[in-house]
């Protein structure tokens, strides 16, 4: 049976990058944390670390980690059987794309109990990869699968806005959203995996264009960078809806959203334990995305 210590040992550190950190975390010694890693090496017979900075688990090592996670989940399962059994609350690694964060996930998981909630940011285009490695238990996703051992629900769609300041439509478009105009207004862009612009552009002129942007990673800053006249952006909705009613930011072309479908993808394994944040998340989504 493999020691739980050296299991915690192993997921600390993958997830934060050094031993130190990791030893912090689980209140115990760098020193005690290198012990551990080096009788859970000798046990399996392979390398489970790759030492850097940051630190990063091999795939034995992930695949060890997917396995101290189960063990979590499964013992909350096994408490709500044995009242008596009490495991403390289960850490639940999720995938989550930064407008869902921003808009209706944190709802969601506050309507729950028992769950600390280590939440990894990406987008929901390539959230899916997260769970496939075995670096989280769900994900919500753009994908609807089939992935191998998971499930997954329909949420719904997150729906976007191409919007900006009145004064930037107007120094910018002055001749209407025209695909000569699009290649000279700055746009925002969160990261090289934020392909939402480029969908909106391909959508309206029907060709891809190489637009000139601004990269900012974070919901939030692009509304503000809209509202400054810095740039348009696609902002989803729930976010926007009181600038768009005061008339602060205005759509670029009049009712023209780009839908985006959401998924929540989780491990069958996981899914008993999983079972109140599935609820509570199903539950938001049918109030805050489009069904």
């Amino acid at each position: 049976m493999i020691d739980p210590a050296q299991l915690a040992a192993l997921a600390a550190i993958h997830r934060r990058g050094a031993f130190d950190l990791a030893a912090a975390e689980l209140h115990v010694t760098p020193s005690a944390i290198s012990q551990r890693i080096k009788a859970l090496e000798e046990a399996t017979g392979t390398l489970l670390v790759r030492r850097g900075q940051p630190c990063r688990a091999t795939e034995a090592g992930l695949r060890l980690i997917r396995h101290h996670d189960e063990i979590a989940l499964l013992e909350r399962t096994l408490a709500q059987d044995l009242p008596g059994f009490l495991p403390g609350p289960a850490t639940l690694r999720i995938a989550v794309n930064a407008d869902s964060l921003a808009t209706w996930i944190i709802p969601a998981l506050a309507a729950t109990e028992g769950f600390l909630f280590d939440l990894v940011i990406d987008d929901q285009d390539v959230s899916q990869d997260w769970l496939r490695k075995g670096e989280v238990v769900a994900a919500i996703t753009s994908h609807p699968g089939p992935l191998q051992g998971c499930d997954t629900l329909t949420l719904g769609s997150l729906r976007y806005r191409a919007t900006a300041s009145p004064d930037y439509v107007a120094r910018w478009f002055p001749q209407g959203v025209t695909a000569q105009a699009l290649l000279l207004a700055p746009t925002l862009t969160f990261s090289d995996k934020d392909q939402l612009q480029d969908r909106w552009v391909t959508g309206r002129t029907g060709t891809r264009q190489a637009l000139p942007r601004h990269r900012m990673a974070s919901s939030q800053a692009f509304v503000d960078a809209c509202l400054a006249g810095l740039a348009w952006g696609m902002n989803p909705q729930p976010l926007i809806a009181p600038h768009l009613a005061s008339g602060a930011l205005v759509e670029l072309i009049p009712d023209t959203p780009l839908d985006v479908a959401l998924h929540w993808q989780f491990t069958r394994l996981a899914a008993p334990a999983l079972a109140p944040v599935t609820q509570s998340i199903r539950r938001m989504a049918q109030q805050s995305l489009v069904q």
